[in-house]
């Protein structure tokens, strides 16, 4: 299966983005405090539209997401098109937001930037007995480095079930670290290793990411950096 993941820097405010959410969009955009995810926010949803757009062949301006939550019914869910051919997954972490676009396959996209810190009670609260001892002996960045590769990993396949964290996620068990990423293990019957794909990705200078599809096919991804 081919994929593109496409990355973009925060888009500014503008009039010419702005027009693009619609009104529970731009209720969403209006709530947050703080301008950089205002904009973070805005560029998601810019950046799903674009390809959405392209996938259908449909104007931009129509591109309209229902992304009501299926446990609260709030409109903080999964952005989709109800009927249309399309999964789409988005994720943003300091200045890097990106968008990954499947025909109707579940799937899933984490980015992190690698300033973040792996203290021991994250480390115990996220990975499996496997994963915290391939970090074993390994310098502290290092170890974060590390870390990050599985956290990664594991909010991409929480992302692609749609189930979250009701997954544990000392629960799954993926390749090491400083190998091709796979799925070993699951204890929860929402993940299947026979039925999922990973990818560690570039992104950028400073970020980790990775991208997880339930399916069987293997996966070759591409990374695009967009520019409106």
């Amino acid at each position: 299966m081919e994929i593109v993941v496409r990355w973009s820097s925060p888009l500014p405010a503008e009039e010419r983005f702005l027009r693009l959410l619609d009104d529970v969009e731009q209720g969403r955009f209006a709530a947050y405090r703080q301008e950089a995810d205002k904009r973070r926010f805005l560029t998601g949803r810019v950046l799903a539209k674009t390809v959405a757009a392209e996938r259908l062949g449909v104007p931009v301006e129509s591109v309209k997401f229902d992304a009501t939550c299926e446990d609260c019914g709030k409109p903080h869910g999964r952005p989709r098109i109800p009927g249309a051919d399309l999964a789409l997954s988005i994720s943003h972490s300091g200045d890097l937001i990106g968008l990954a676009a499947t025909p109707s396959i579940p799937v899933g996209l984490d980015v992190e930037t690698t300033t973040r810190r792996a203290d021991e009670g994250l480390i115990e609260y996220a990975l499996s007995p496997a994963e915290t001892a391939s970090l074993a002996g390994l310098p502290a960045e290092d170890r974060a480095a590390a870390f990050f590769v599985y956290w990664t990993r594991k909010e991409a396949v929480m992302k692609a079930t749609g189930k979250g964290l009701r997954i544990p996620l000392k629960s799954i068990t993926f390749s090491r670290h400083d190998e091709p990423a796979r799925l070993v293990f699951s204890g929860d019957a929402a993940l299947n290793p026979a039925t999922t794909r990973l990818a560690d990705l570039k992104a950028a200078d400073g970020y980790r990411a990775a991208i997880a599809v339930l399916t069987t096919d293997e996966l070759s991804v591409t990374e695009e950096h967009w520019t409106p």
